[in-house]
């Protein structure tokens, strides 16, 4: 990692909710390690396990799936020697700072979350207490979101346009804690969105989700990945008719890792009077069964043994430790509070 002074902190969290797939490579992995690997950029990456125990309450899942996320963008590319890469809970001094960003967060602005608001419409449209199932971790998760952010002094949080009020509730609350104690504590982190490659449609035509289970695993074996490609949803045109390219979702999914050179000639295969969908699907698979061949290796490498992934986020957690303790030792002394 350079020291640079004039380099741009760029801050990413990865939630360990569900398994790794296609979309997430798309949308999420390659569009941040690309950043990661701009001049200037200081990229910092932490996996956000405290905040998946809004959803995950098994502790076996909850740490297998921080393992897999973990070990996934490790696989794609991530370089914990050239970004910093830690677990979140292993990181006190955010728990610290998130009890302190929340004596200078409006309640008003909490009750403003989408995810708090999402939950409230269901709820009223269920015809149940507004506030039924929704619990503290929920209310609150902008905060500790906040303190992520703030800890390590992020320049740039890049993010989906669903996340950009999370930084905007940072931002805020850092203005509002600067402005109390006449200091320029925390840095005023800005949001950045990303286009990605496109979105990736599921095996039935739907945003790939593992909330649909309609996705297709990254790292599945060779016939699970055949498998799941030929799940793919698909119209009755019969194999002698042309197909159009652009209403097929094998097609959708293929365009977003082939070359021009293998789109153009899958463009010019779908009208052919001998290639069905079979032949589409097969096609996809061979593409992504190449691809993923070399990060699935790693995949495995570090699943089979996860002492080396432990390892990783130890040393990462060291690094974020130097920085984040003298931070909120200065976070003390300016509140009042020292050692």
């Amino acid at each position: 990692m350079s020291e640079s002074n004039d380099d741009q902190t760029v801050l990413t969290g990865i939630k360990p909710t569900g398994e790794p797939h296609l979309g997430h490579w798309v949308g999420a992995i390659e569009p941040a390690l690309e950043m990661a690997r701009e001049p200037g950029v200081e990229p910092y990456f932490f996996m956000a396990d405290y905040h998946a125990m809004t959803t995950v309450h098994d502790p076996e899942r909850l740490e297998d799936m921080t393992h897999r996320v973990a070990a996934a963008w490790l696989a794609l590319g991530l370089d914990p020697d050239e970004m910093l890469f830690y677990r979140q809970s292993d990181v006190p001094e955010i728990f610290e700072l998130t009890w302190v960003l929340s004596c200078f967060t409006p309640k008003g602005r909490m009750n403003r979350a989408h995810a708090y608001k999402d939950a409230v419409a269901g709820n009223l449209e269920e015809g149940r207490d507004e506030d039924e199932g929704i619990d503290m971790g929920l209310y609150t998760y902008p905060i500790l979101m906040a303190a992520d952010i703030l800890i390590f002094q992020a320049d740039t949080v890049p993010v989906g346009g669903d996340q950009i009020q999370h930084v905007e509730i940072a931002r805020d609350v850092a203005k509002r804690f600067n402005h109390t104690y006449d200091t320029d504590l925390f840095t005023l982190p800005e949001h950045e969105v990303r286009e990605a490659r496109g979105a990736v449609p599921g095996t039935d035509g739907r945003k790939m989700s593992n909330s649909y289970d309609n996705y297709i695993p990254l790292f599945a074996d060779t016939d699970d990945l055949k498998n799941h490609c030929m799940a793919i949803d698909t119209d009755s045109t019969p194999i002698e008719e042309p197909m159009d390219p652009d209403e097929c979702n094998v097609f959708q999914i293929y365009q977003l890792f082939a070359d021009d050179e293998q789109i153009e000639q899958m463009r010019d295969d779908y009208q052919s009077s001998d290639f069905g969908y079979g032949h589409a699907k097969l096609a996809l698979f061979e593409l992504l069964d190449d691809e993923l061949e070399e990060p699935r290796e790693r995949f495995r490498e570090l699943t089979n043994d996860t002492s080396e992934l432990d390892r990783i986020l130890e040393e990462g957690a060291e690094r974020a430790q130097a920085m984040s303790r003298p931070f909120v030792d200065e976070l003390r002394q300016t509140v009042g509070i020292e050692r």
